[in-house]
């Protein structure tokens, strides 16, 4: 008996301690819950402090990428670029650059003296009295150069004999010598007809002075050598030259008009 009623109270407490157990898990349980349930809500902010922050952080770095020169990153990186204004001043550049020391007003530098090749040539009859010569500039440079208005011929030796007067207004058009090209002046150089055994001045050779595109004159003398046949010819106040052409009857028909 007293084993049959040990065997049938040992269930009971089993059955107790079970029941009590399951207490505990479940109360253990709930608690675990409760505080995951707390820890969560608790951590939500703490995990959206930290993703919140970059776009703040990053919205200044947009708007200097797109803002088109708003920080000085933004203005060097347009400066780089080539593609500004910053064609213009090598424009510019180039059209001062076209511009000659004698302002001629073309690209082109005033003809030099020593660079141009002379020659005369007689326009009248034989037998007749030498007025009419053509005088003729070639250009030896290979590059074009300019003549402006007309030449300041003088008649006699020296720098300071006196120039001959333009036949009218000189042409303020610059003639443009080619490489190797010609440019031409006409000259009408005695006027007098009254023969006889009156004395006239003579001359051997004619001078000519340059001028530059601001009416100065340049430095360098061309000589003009007579005619082949002529050791001198009469000159007298009446002489004139025709400014500078392109073409021999530009430079000659006024004067075969004297």
């Amino acid at each position: 008996m007293n084993s049959k009623t040990a065997r049938a109270g040992s269930p009971r407490r089993g059955l107790r301690g079970a029941v009590l157990g399951a207490t505990v898990v479940a109360a253990l349980l709930t608690a675990t819950a409760c505080q995951s349930s707390d820890g969560d809500g608790k951590a939500a902010p703490t995990a959206a402090s930290p993703t919140a922050a970059p776009p703040s952080a990053a919205a200044p770095s947009a708007s200097a990428s797109t803002g088109g020169g708003a920080t000085p990153e933004a203005t060097a990186s347009t400066g780089d670029s080539g593609t500004g204004t910053g064609g213009s001043p090598t424009a510019e550049g180039a059209g001062d650059s076209g511009e000659t020391g004698g302002g001629n007003g073309t690209k082109y530098a005033d003809c030099e003296a020593a660079g141009l090749g002379t020659e005369v040539e007689l326009q009248d009859a034989p037998g007749e009295t030498p007025r009419h010569f053509l005088l003729t500039v070639t250009n030896n440079a290979k590059t074009p150069c300019v003549l402006n208005e007309a030449p300041l011929v003088r008649l006699k030796a020296g720098n300071d004999a006196p120039t001959v007067q333009t036949l009218g207004e000189p042409d303020t058009e610059p003639v443009v010598v080619e490489g190797g090209g010609k440019a031409y002046a006409g000259l009408y150089v005695f006027g007098n007809d009254e023969g006889g055994e009156a004395e006239y001045d003579q001359s051997d050779r004619f001078t000519a002075t340059l001028v530059a595109g601001e009416g100065t004159e340049l430095s360098g003398t061309l000589v003009f050598d007579l005619p082949d046949g002529l050791d001198t010819v009469s000159v007298d106040d009446a002489a004139r030259v025709n400014g500078w052409a392109g073409t021999e009857g530009l430079a000659m028909r006024p004067i075969t008009q004297l």
